[in-house]
């Protein structure tokens, strides 16, 4: 970790601005970052997150690209490959499905098929998730699609202050990155009980980013609370909605904020389930085949001897996602505190 300085001073920021911050900041650091994607130029994104990054840095090191996620990504592939660093963003993760063969058949692939002659260092960027009623098409949370390739890093932050850093740490890594944006989150935290407006960063752990640049290593979990009745494993907008359920329950709950799915820091996972004994994981996305699955097999396999209690998942359901009834859709205070009374009366 490339901490920042002692002194450093720093600043409360939404997800949002901390994004634009990482993004700025390797801009200014790096001649060979590159941003392109739809809008991310003049617009500065549908978000906003390259908000006067154009402006400030030229239209060659950010620019908008056609409307073609296989061209995006591709183009960047060819970037990486010739020494660039690119930061292409696909501007909902619901359509990154285009640019599948460009990420995992040749970004994934390039430094074991070249026997790392070449790389592909290119990190892209993607809201995924619900909480803007975005429907069918503006939903999805494909995160387990990804952790399965071989090659490709799979980044899910929390907090403002992870987002700065964990992108830096992307930025500079040397092969491809998929940096999942939690868009229920950009602006604040919701508090996972009803469908209220998002809360202010301001006050709120994790919104207090240091100036300038400082990266947090791929492949570190955070404890986002500790405690010892059991182990909650969540990434992303999930992480809050545990720590509410747990409040509201008051239960001595240890929630452990994965940040990066692949590298998974399998050790942190163990020591908490070791620990606790108990284990619930908690993802936005559909049950079958996704990521829980494949934490539930780990804890399983490593820590069986230590559970108490079968290893519980609450996600979200095998359906499309809903319009209207994506609160429901949800994993949410109910289903959370049944799955802790369930572990904790076993």
């Amino acid at each position: 970790m490339s901490a920042p300085p002692a002194d450093a001073p720093a600043r409360e920021r939404t997800m949002i601005e901390a994004i634009n911050d990482a993004l700025d900041t390797m801009l200014a650091r790096d001649p060979d970052v590159i941003l392109l994607g739809e809008d991310i130029g003049y617009f500065g994104g549908v978000f906003r997150c390259t908000a006067g990054l154009q402006e400030k840095h030229g239209k060659t090191r950010v620019f908008d690209t056609p409307i073609s996620e296989g061209g995006i990504i591709g183009v960047a592939v060819g970037m990486g490959a010739y020494g660039l660093r690119p930061v292409p963003e696909i501007q909902f993760a619901d359509y990154i499905y285009p640019g599948l063969d460009q990420l995992i058949s040749e970004a994934a692939r390039l430094r074991y098929r070249s026997a790392a002659e070449f790389t592909a260092p290119l990190t892209v960027r993607s809201p995924f998730g619900g909480g803007i009623f975005g429907g069918q098409t503006h939903s999805q949370s494909p995160e387990a699609l990804f952790t399965h390739v071989a090659g490709l890093k799979t980044v899910v932050p929390s907090t403002p202050h992870d987002a700065k850093g964990l992108l830096i740490a992307a930025i500079e890594d040397n092969g491809p990155v998929l940096f999942l944006e939690p868009k229920r989150i950009y602006n604040g935290p919701f508090d996972g009980y009803y469908d209220r407006p998002a809360r202010p960063w301001k006050g709120q752990p994790g919104a207090l980013v240091p100036e300038g640049y400082y990266s947090i290593p791929l492949g570190t979990a955070r404890i986002a609370q500790a405690g010892e009745a059991l182990t909650i494993l969540a990434y992303g907008t999930m992480v809050h909605v545990a720590q509410a359920v747990a409040r509201e329950k008051g239960v001595d709950a240890e929630i452990i904020d994965l940040r990066t799915l692949v590298p998974l820091d399998i050790a942190a996972v163990e020591a908490s389930v070791e620990k606790t004994g108990r284990c619930l994981i908690v993802h936005e996305a559909t049950r079958t085949s996704g990521f829980g699955a494949e934490l539930s097999a780990l804890v399983t396999e490593r820590c069986f001897y230590h559970l108490e209690a079968p290893v519980e998942r609450v996600t979200g359901f095998d359906t499309p996602y809903p319009h209207s009834l994506e609160w429901a859709y949800f994993p949410g205070p109910v289903r959370l505190g049944e799955a802790i009374d369930k572990l904790l009366s076993e």
